[in-house]
């Protein structure tokens, strides 16, 4: 009698969590909200006419909206979208270390993802795409009279998991690197100095996913 009654509860367990694993899959539209630090790794060529280089660009922590859409149980898409408020600086010029002010940037980004265990409750994945980041709302400090940044086009890699609540919510951990560059064109008076300045911040993201 208590082997039939472990057999018994053995599968009804076996039962639920294939259940649970088949809830995961119903739908292949997955929105996530994250909090995401955004950490630069900048470095420039040298700037014209003035020396030294643009290599100190804020981090920034703002929350985050990407939407993945499932092809199979393991290929999906996922477009990522939020914008980022970075101050500037350049050191080593000429005339020592200058304030470029800030600029806010939308950096859109489209990844193809493989996933590896997605009957799991814990399913990391790998991706890989490209990134369009669009340069805006320029504050152009107290040294420059106006900045212009150029709009980039860049590769984005990224490792995550996200780790399922029930047969909608999720917990999701996600890591980027996202290669930028821009060329910036800083103008004092009737003088334009000009620098190509790459970005490639690490992006590090924490936050909630709902399986629709």
């Amino acid at each position: 009698m208590i082997k039939k009654i472990s057999l018994t509860l053995t599968i009804m367990t076996l039962s639920s969590g294939q259940a649970f694993a088949d809830d995961l899959r119903t739908s292949p539209w997955l929105a996530r909200m994250r909090a995401i630090d955004v950490a630069p790794s900048a470095s420039s060529s040298t700037i014209t006419g003035l020396g030294g280089h643009v290599d100190e660009i804020s981090n920034d922590i703002v929350p985050e909206v990407d939407i993945s859409y499932f092809f199979t149980q393991q290929v999906a898409a996922e477009i990522i979208l939020g914008t980022t408020k970075n101050d500037v600086s350049a050191t080593g010029t000429s005339i020592g270390t200058v304030n470029l002010g800030s600029v806010q940037l939308i950096p859109a980004t489209v990844t193809l993802q493989y996933h590896f265990l997605p009957d799991k409750i814990v399913n990391p994945y790998v991706g890989a795409g490209v990134n369009y980041t669009y340069f805006y709302g320029v504050d152009s400090g107290s040294t420059a009279s106006s900045i212009n940044y150029s709009n980039s086009f860049g590769s984005a890699f990224q490792v995550g998991a996200d780790i399922a609540i029930n047969k909608h919510w999720l917990i999701n951990v996600d890591v980027k690197k996202i290669f930028m560059q821009t060329c910036a064109h800083v103008n004092v008076g009737a003088d334009t100095y000009t620098s190509t300045v790459d970005i490639n911040p690490m992006v590090y993201g924490i936050g909630l996913g709902y399986r629709f």
